[in-house]
């Protein structure tokens, strides 16, 4: 592998179901890759063991799978720089703890999870703002910075429970450079001596991604805004471990925000708000299920073009991307520093874009399981056809029972406002008319549907309303000479004659 070559990774947590902002992480680490003929890397950061959700991790996996975002290394793929599961690489973490330990950027900690919490109750009571574990209170604390190295050597030996923490320098300042928000300065004062491994031996997010970063060879850490905080203490881990040479880029993915622009997108929002936040359904652990973009009837192609302008735009007015071109056009510069505002209406928008830009035969395949009756395929694709214009989701293509069945109710207002004491003599005709039609398809009947109006004198506003009306029982939709063709000529004249006598009676 060339030393410069791009790598870059997508490192979920498997606590739950994978948010859109999520997939979008993975989306554009994955354009990013693909750009510069590099490597996408899936890796499972389940070193909290106490968040794990049963099922979480392959619910990521058949979420990229659905989103044709294949990964190149990763839990189920090969690769030369596995294990891709963090809780698999656990052994070597400890290593890597003891050395910034042993060269004095790093300490073992004592204290118990009741005495920190004392200690923050106190500066609660005495007013202090936010009591961190830091350069300034680490001397007041039982840690080896402050015990005797025999005591500190003692509590080891006998099983004592420990954490190790960073020790943060004093008054330093830590600048990196991020490829989307420019020169990131930090003033260590500010910073907390952060636990990088944990009491069970684990390491924290910050140790083990950093560690799995150097290892992988991890040339460019794209990833969402709420890790920015994160990034300085990365950046000194780095530093203390002898890797400066080998600190990977950063780019720091704008929030994705509610609607209204107030506050970041999270996964409770779901179905609260009337659209789903997850690429698939979830079901948890106690029977809930919250929905998801596919199960909705989403087209992949559409969620993902949906998401990549999120945050991104190619600097054209162009809207419509397949993955491949995505792929050419995406470059880290274009993406904004600011949050960008879901909208749901968008998103059915880019889903009806690709709906319409399907042939009708693709759209009748797509029908065949929907449908409950055996349907000729050809018949699918002409409902496709009349219906697609009309249509965000395939779902739709069906909303049109009148095609299948004769209707049982009739629009009432259309009743009201068109039907007159001659409109019943008026269809009766029309139907005789079209009893001479041989050849019953749309064009034949249009054509005889206007001889009809010019023999009777009669108006187009006056006819065409009742003929709807009586075949579909709606008040609108598509053209009633295509769905007279499709619906069949015994079929419209049944309809005709029959709806005569209902409506009179309404």
């Amino acid at each position: 592998m060339s030393e410069n070559k791009v790598r870059v990774r997508f490192a979920p947590s498997p606590t739950g179901p994978l948010h859109l902002g999520g997939v979008r992480t993975a989306l554009y680490n994955y354009l990013f890759a693909k750009k510069h003929s590099g490597d996408f890397i899936l890796r499972i950061e389940d070193t909290d063991q106490t968040r794990f959700v049963e099922g979480a991790e392959q619910y990521i996996i058949d979420s990229l799978t659905w989103c044709g975002i294949t990964p190149d290394e990763g839990p189920h793929t090969a690769g030369n720089f596995g294990p891709y599961r963090q809780s698999d690489r656990k052994p070597m973490y400890r290593d890597y703890a003891i050395q910034l330990v042993e060269s004095g950027h790093a300490y073992y900690a004592f204290d118990t999870s009741e005495e920190l919490e004392e200690m923050r109750a106190m500066a609660k009571k005495a007013k202090m703002a936010n009591w961190q574990y830091n350069n300034i209170t680490r001397m007041s604390m039982k840690n080896s910075l402050t015990l005797p190295e025999d005591e500190v050597a003692t509590r080891i030996n006998s099983g004592e429970s420990y954490t190790v923490r960073i020790k943060t320098p004093r008054n330093e300042e830590i600048r990196f450079q991020d490829i989307i928000r420019g020169w990131v300065s930090v003033n260590s004062n500010n910073m907390d001596d952060k636990v990088i491994l944990k009491a069970d031996n684990m390491p924290t997010y910050h140790l083990a991604n950093v560690v799995d970063d150097y290892l992988m060879k991890i040339s460019h850490v794209i990833r969402g805004e709420e890790w920015l905080p994160s990034a300085p203490l990365h950046v000194l881990l780095y530093k203390y471990l002898g890797w400066t040479e080998n600190t990977p880029q950063f780019a720091h993915l704008p929030l994705i925000l509610k609607p209204d622009g107030n506050g970041k997108l999270s996964k409770r929002d779901g179905d609260r708000l009337g659209f789903p936040v997850f690429p698939l359904n979830w079901l948890t652990q106690e029977g809930e299920t919250y929905s998801g973009y596919r199960d909705q009837g989403y087209f992949p192609e559409a969620f993902v073009n949906m998401l990549a302008f999120l945050g991104w735009n190619p600097g054209t007015p162009e809207e419509i991307f397949s993955l491949e071109e995505l792929v050419k056009a995406f470059t880290l510069d274009r993406v904004s520093k600011s949050g960008a505002k879901f909208d749901p209406e968008k998103a059915k928008w880019y889903n009806q874009q690709y709906l319409r830009s399907k042939s009708d035969q693709e759209l009748a395949k797509l029908l065949m399981p929907l449908v409950d009756t055996e349907i000729p395929e050809e018949k699918l694709a002409r409902i496709a056809s009349l219906m697609k214009e009309r249509a965000s989701f395939i779902n739709d293509l069906l909303e049109v029972d009148y095609l299948f069945d004769a209707p049982k109710t009739f629009d009432e207002k259309t009743i009201r406002k068109k039907w007159k004491d001659s409109s019943a003599e008026i269809m009766q005709n029309l139907a005789t008319h079209f009893d001479s039609i041989t050849n019953f398809e749309a064009e034949k009947i249009e054509a005889s549907f206007k001889e009809f109006l010019q023999q009777t004198e009669l108006g187009m506003g006056t006819v065409l309303p009742l003929f709807r009306l009586l075949v579909t029982g709606k008040a609108m939709g598509p053209s009633m000479f295509e769905i007279s063709e499709l619906v069949g000529k015994q079929e419209t004249l049944n309809r005709l004659r029959s709806g005569i006598a209902i409506v009179s009676e309404v």
